[in-house]
């Protein structure tokens, strides 16, 4: 499965939504007409290590990681307790191959915010992802609500 067919799908799928390239990633937003600067985070699909994240091992021909913030409740009923946050350049301290190839892991840094992700998902794998892809989706939008309040 290659990346923009992911990005592709959130953009065919999900209202109100905006492709965003930022810190060498490209990222799903909620922004209904682009009132905020850059929107609510849903999803992020990066393709290469950053300073403070390399637990992946990104760098490799043709790796990506699929990101995107759940609820803490499905969070937990997934991989248990959140982690700590991680120090500066750190992975989180959980039992996981962060670099391991199509299977739902925490986030490495941001799992601590309830972040999951996958390196490079297969069409199977992503169809598994597709409902904790709209509750990413429902997630985001109730942030905003929150904070156009």
């Amino acid at each position: 499965m290659e990346p923009d067919k992911i990005l592709s799908y959130c953009l065919d799928n999900l209202d109100d939504v905006v492709l965003a390239e930022s810190w060498g990633e490209k990222g799903i937003f909620y922004n209904p007409q682009n009132i905020l600067k850059r929107g609510i985070y849903i999803l992020t699909v990066k393709e290469k290590d950053g300073e403070n994240d390399k637990s992946s091992d990104l760098n490799r021909d043709n790796i990506y990681r699929v990101n995107l913030g759940v609820r803490k409740k499905t969070f937990i009923e997934i991989f248990g307790d959140t982690p700590p946050r991680p120090a500066k350049g750190k992975a989180v301290d959980m039992d996981y191959d962060f670099s391991e190839l199509n299977r739902l892991i925490p986030h490495p840094v941001y799992a601590w915010m309830s972040w999951i992700c996958i390196l490079n998902p297969s069409e199977q794998a992503f169809e598994h992802l597709k409902p904790l892809i709209q509750e990413a989706y429902e997630y985001a939008t109730e942030k905003f609500r929150k904070r156009k309040l």
